[in-house]
């Protein structure tokens, strides 16, 4: 207490001097209009940096969450488009009249492994069986198609990536819809080939490849990639076409999963068939 009266009476006539000073401020911006616009002004300049400061802070620590939440949201739209209300009749206009039920229902999941060096490459997510991951479901992300899920455990699943020897996919020419199949010959990263297009379908470089909607797997039109290279043999009647990936698998973070929601019926009707027959 003794050390504070002794600086307020060494520093008295510095005190003083601020203490008019502040007052003095105060009745010049309370007086006048300018000067009070100016203070108010700046302020608020004062306030907004702080504001903005404050907020991008909170939103790079949420950004995780907010991350989840629109890979959620994306989710949920593809879900809406691959069960779209409305189809095209044979005059090929829309036609609102006629309806189809809906058949798909997609997951999200993040890639926590990824090869693509190999003959046989696969994936491997974080989400499984407690996360209703089943095995086939196709796998795709906002560029096209992944690869379809090969094993599932309670929490993790591995995918069999579209860059592996072994798989095929259903595809089609969109502009003409000749259908295919989707293979790897395990050479280039960026380009699958295209079988069994006949020789009578008309076909350009850069042609669009989407999936052919033929298989309880992916539905129709999610995109595979672009003619790059056509191959013809005078001993077949078919092209086999080198199609460049939509998709840059080197380099995949996230991944949907499409479950169709009948493939249960749809297999036991094709079974039944079978046995029938």
């Amino acid at each position: 207490m003794q050390q504070i009266i002794y600086f307020i009476s060494k520093n008295s006539t510095k005190l003083l001097f601020l203490l008019l000073l502040v007052v003095s401020i105060y009745l010049t911006v309370q007086t006048h209009s300018y000067h009070l616009s100016q203070v108010v002004n700046s302020a608020n300049v004062v306030s907004g940096s702080i504001y903005e400061k404050t907020n991008s802070a909170t939103e790079y620590l949420h950004l995780k969450v907010e991350n989840d939440r629109l890979a959620e949201e994306n989710a949920k739209m593809k879900q809406i488009l691959y069960n779209s209300q409305l189809i095209v009749d044979s005059t090929f206009a829309v036609n609102p009249e006629i309806r189809i039920a809906q058949d798909y229902k997609l997951f999200n999941a993040k890639i926590i492994n990824n090869t693509y060096y190999k003959k046989n490459n696969y994936l491997t997510i974080k989400g499984g069986k407690i996360n209703g991951i089943k095995k086939d479901m196709g796998v795709i992300n906002a560029k096209g198609v992944i690869g379809i899920v090969e094993n599932v455990s309670n929490r993790y699943a591995t995918i069999q990536s579209i860059l592996n020897t072994k798989t095929k996919i259903g595809a089609k020419i969109s502009k003409t819809n000749h259908f295919g199949t989707i293979t790897w010959d395990g050479k280039n990263t960026g380009i699958v080939q295209l079988t069994d297009i006949p020789k009578l379908a008309s076909l350009r470089k850069g042609d669009s490849i989407v999936t052919g909607g033929i298989s309880t797997i992916f539905p129709e039109n999610v995109p595979v990639g672009v003619v790059d290279k056509v191959f013809t043999s005078k001993k077949s009647n078919f092209y086999t076409i080198n199609v460049r990936l939509f998709n840059d698998m080197t380099n995949i973070s996230s991944v949907y999963l499409i479950e169709h929601v009948h493939i249960k019926e749809i297999l036991q009707l094709e079974e039944d068939t079978l046995k029938n027959e």
